[in-house]
C-alpha cells in the first residue's frame, strides 16, 4: 500500500483542491483532462493511505469531510509554500544571498537601521535578515568568526584583520551624564578623576569573547557593569550611576531634563565608527550586501545611524 508520502504530492493535493472547487468528481476529472475513473481512484489511493473519508459520497456533490477539509487546508498552505520556495531558488540563482547577518554595535542608532530593513523588505527579495547585537571587540568578532556578513559600527582596531573592507560611518560624540538627583549633578566642574573615583560608574560589557575594552572608567572605580546601551541609559535616568553615553541616544532625555551633562577634566570621549564586511575588494558582493552596502555610501544615512536613536 502506498504511504502518505506516496500519495501526498503537489498533483495530489491540487486535485483534491480541484474537486473541492468544483464540487463533484466529473467536473474536477474535466477541468485536470482525466478520466473520472482515474481521478476517483487516486482519491482513493489517498485515502487507503491516510486511512480516512475525504469526500463524502452520499450526495450529488463532493462534500469535503472534516478531515478532507483539514487536509485541503494544510494542502493550500504547502502548495503556497512550494511556489514560494521555487520563487525564493529563482531569485537566489540570479545572486541574492538566502540569507544575510547584520551584527549592530550598540552606540549605533536603532531608528535609521530599521527603516532600511523596512527598504530593504520593500524590494521582496528572496534573502532573510538576520539581526545581531555588538558591543566594542565583540561586534568585530561576530563578523570575523563567520557569523555575520556586515558589521555596521566598529569601533576598535581592524588593521590587524585581512580581507576585511572597511568604510568609515562618522565620529560618534559621547557626553557624561548624570541624573539630575544624582550627587555629581550638584558638583563644580570640571569633575576631576579623584572625585569620579567616589562615585559608581555604569559601563556597558564588551560582547567579545577573546578580548575586553572598556572606556571612560577610572581604576578602582564601583562599577555597574550591564550588557546594552539602553541599560546603561536606564541606570543613569534612576541615578544608579553616571557615565558617557552618545550625545544622539541622550539629547531627548537631556531636553526632557531626565539627564543632565557634566564636564570633566579628562579628554572627551569620541568614538569613530566604521561598517566592515570580509572578503578582498576584488570580490562582487551578493545583491543583499551590495544593497545595504549602497545605502551606507549615503552621508545622510550615515549621520543618522550616529544621531537619531529617536523616533522622528
Amino acid at each position: 500500500m502506498p504511504s502518505s508520502r506516496d500519495v501526498l504530492t503537489p498533483d495530489s493535493l491540487a486535485m483534491l483542491q480541484a474537486i473541492a472547487e468544483t464540487g463533484s468528481f466529473a467536473a474536477a476529472a474535466r477541468s485536470l483532462g482525466l478520466v473520472p475513473s482515474a481521478l476517483t481512484y487516486r482519491v482513493r489511493q489517498i485515502e487507503d493511505a491516510l486511512d480516512v473519508l475525504l469526500f463524502d459520497r452520499s450526495s450529488r456533490h463532493a462534500q469535503a469531510t472534516e478531515a478532507g477539509q483539514a487536509l485541503l487546508r494544510e494542502g493550500a498552505r504547502l502548495l503556497q509554500e512550494i511556489d514560494a520556495v521555487a520563487h525564493r531558488v529563482k531569485r537566489v540563482a540570479t545572486g541574492w544571498e538566502p540569507q544575510l547577518t547584520i551584527v549592530i554595535d550598540g552606540a549605533v542608532a536603532r531608528t535609521p537601521i530599521f527603516e532600511l530593513v523596512e527598504a530593504f523588505y520593500a524590494l521582496t527579495p528572496p534573502t532573510t535578515l538576520k539581526l545581531r547585537d555588538g558591543i566594542l571587540n565583540g561586534t568585530l568578532e561576530v563578523l570575523t568568526s563567520g557569523h555575520a556578513d556586515l558589521a555596521i559600527g566598529v569601533a576598535v582596531n581592524t588593521s590587524n584583520v585581512s580581507e576585511l573592507q572597511t568604510r568609515e560611518i562618522g565620529e560618534i560624540d559621547f557626553v557624561f551624564a548624570v541624573a539630575p538627583h544624582h550627587p555629581l549633578a550638584r558638583l563644580d566642574e570640571p569633575l576631576s578623576d579623584e572625585l569620579l573615583l567616589r562615585h559608581r560608574m555604569v559601563a556597558v560589557a564588551d560582547s567579545g569573547v577573546r578580548t575586553n575594552t572598556s572606556f571612560g572608567l577610572v581604576n578602582g572605580q564601583d562599577v555597574l557593569t550591564v550588557d546594552s546601551m539602553q541599560a546603561k541609559l536606564e541606570a543613569q535616568i534612576r541615578g544608579i550611576g553616571a557615565g558617557f553615553l552618545p550625545r544622539g541616544m541622550v539629547q531627548a532625555y537631556l531636553d526632557a531634563g531626565l539627564l543632565v551633562t557634566r564636564q570633566v577634566q579628562r579628554a572627551s570621549r569620541n568614538l569613530r565608527l566604521h561598517y566592515a564586511w570580509p572578503g578582498p575588494s576584488h570580490r562582487t558582493p551578493g545583491r543583499a550586501l551590495q544593497w545595504w552596502l549602497t545605502q551606507l555610501e549615503s552621508p545622510a544615512t550615515r549621520k543618522a545611524l550616529m544621531e537619531n536613536h529617536h523616533r522622528q
